[in-house]
């Protein structure tokens, strides 16, 4: 992991997100709200701050953050189990700006050509899309589609008011709807430094370190939890089999974090050739749905049966976890990605690899 990663003006811009995060988006409060009204005065909060357009250039109105910048935002997000569509409207605004777009303002969400989305071209500049499980799309403004067309990307910026919507909801009860576009003529233009993959890539890496953040926060709880429950005159955290799954538990947070950053710099890393990138990007997604999965179980094992309460924060964390390792490509979708990568030969240098983080 390159020490680049992290920088003064990373840790202002997160210390100035957490603050929001922690003042607008406390868990225990929303969970005691018992209500989504809480996340208006959020949302405009962080359009204040200019972090849904951090990735912007600042002559466009935007942060002009980097990208290794704005990933350290999407991992304090995760710490947060923001379950508003912040990191959704970074990405989005960051791959209309390789197309030489500008977005709304609002929120937006980003749908990608592929298994989860069809896209048709009618040939006079109008499009027709069928996709599902699109994060946070009832709650937004904007769309944001990536596809190939003719051989390059193709972006393509639609009001949502304009598409149908069959809602729907993730493992964490978070707005994954079915959009529907027919035949519409949006704003659109050609992505000549983007491709598909790549901004699969910067979807997928942002969800690995949502999922790293929130497994931090997890081991926390456990942590203290541990020492703090009482049983049989001590400490939980006294018991071996306590250490052990505690234990077990620090290592899966700290190989997902490790892999979400090591993606992470790769990104930010210009002319990462495109085999390098695979690797890292679907070594994250799959070690962090793996460390979500572990994390989740041992967690509420910990907590016994007060962390599956609606009272307590926990299930906020652990839901988001394991409801964000299958958007953007699920496990087994980028196991098979990579193992067709490999069955077809394709070969990297891992030694330089290795020294170069």
């Amino acid at each position: 992991m390159s020490e680049a990663y992290v920088t003064q003006a990373d840790s202002m811009v997160v210390d100035a997100a957490e603050r929001v995060f922690k003042d607008l988006a406390d868990p225990q409060t929303i969970i005691q709200a018992g209500q989504a009204n809480w996340k208006t005065p959020l949302w405009q909060a962080l359009e204040e701050m200019g972090l849904p357009q951090a990735w912007i250039p600042e002559a466009l109105g935007g942060l002009g953050l980097s990208l290794s910048e704005g990933f350290a935002v999407v991992r304090a997000s995760g710490r947060a189990a923001l379950a508003v569509p912040l990191v959704d409207t970074l990405a989005a605004s960051w791959i209309a700006g390789q197309a030489g777009l500008s977005l709304p303002s609002g929120a937006a969400t980003v749908v990608i050509a592929g298994n989860h989305a069809q896209v048709h071209f009618d040939g006079h500049n109008k499009f027709s899309l069928r996709a599902r499980n699109v994060p946070y799309a009832s709650e937004v403004q904007t769309i944001v589609v990536v596809s190939h067309d003719h051989g390059g990307t193709r972006v393509d910026v639609v009001a949502a008011s304009d598409c149908q919507m069959s809602n729907g909801r993730n493992l964490a009860g978070d707005a994954s709807d079915g959009v529907c576009i027919e035949a519409v003529s949006g704003t659109w233009a050609k992505a000549p430094s983007l491709s598909v993959d790549q901004a699969l890539y910067v979807l997928a890496t942002c969800r690995s370190l949502q999922i790293a953040g929130a497994l931090e926060e997890i081991l926390d709880m456990s942590v203290a939890y541990a020492k703090e429950r009482v049983a049989f005159e001590k400490p939980i955290a006294k018991f071996q089999a306590v250490q052990q799954n505690l234990a077990r538990l620090g290592g899966e947070v700290a190989a997902a974090v490790a892999v979400a950053e090591s993606a992470a710099d790769a990104l930010a890393q210009p002319n990462m050739p495109a085999a390098e990138l695979l690797l890292e990007v679907a070594s994250a997604k799959l070690r962090c749905g793996e460390a979500a999965e572990t994390a989740a179980a041992i967690s509420h094992q910990v907590l016994g049966a007060i962390g599956f309460t609606e009272e307590h924060i926990l299930h906020r964390y652990t839901l988001r976890a394991l409801a964000w390792r299958d958007e953007f490509g699920s496990e087994s979708a980028w196991a098979k990605r990579l193992g067709e990568w490999v069955s077809q030969g394709s070969s990297i240098d891992l030694q330089r690899l290795l020294s170069a983080r």
